[in-house]
């Protein structure tokens, strides 16, 4: 994992673990590792992994009990809402950038059907 400067690292740890949840690599209910062990692969201080532990705690991403391994969320509406949150943040960002160059939505729209039946064909063809 690549960390910026841009945000405290903690949260940048949260968004790694709702990427990983929106998208179903992490499945509901499956154990993650310890907060030491996170702060292992991760190359980051255990008081920082604690912090982000503490804050997907706080958000019902995962759940934690004594002396029973972290497990993320069964809650189905808070996995939907890890998925809405995410395509909101990427959607945001793309239109951002779309509309820093002035392009007009039609063609913006176009386009973006036309890569993504691209983009699937491609997967249905390897």
């Amino acid at each position: 994992m690549q960390f910026d400067q841009r945000s405290p690292v903690y949260l940048q740890v949260v968004r790694w673990f709702k990427q990983r949840i929106a998208t179903e690599e992490l499945q509901s209910g499956q154990e993650i590792p310890s907060r030491r062990e996170i702060a292992a692969q991760l190359g980051i201080n255990p008081n920082t992994a604690q912090k982000a532990y503490k804050e997907m705690e706080e958000q019902q991403l995962i759940t934690t009990e004594r002396n029973v391994p972290s497990k993320i969320t069964r809650d189905p509406q808070v996995v939907q809402k890890v998925r809405a949150e995410m395509l909101e943040e990427a959607v945001s960002e793309f239109i951002d950038a779309v509309k820093a160059i002035q392009i007009p939505l039609d063609e913006v729209v176009s386009k973006v059907e036309t890569v993504y039946q691209e983009t699937e064909r491609r997967k249905i063809d390897a």
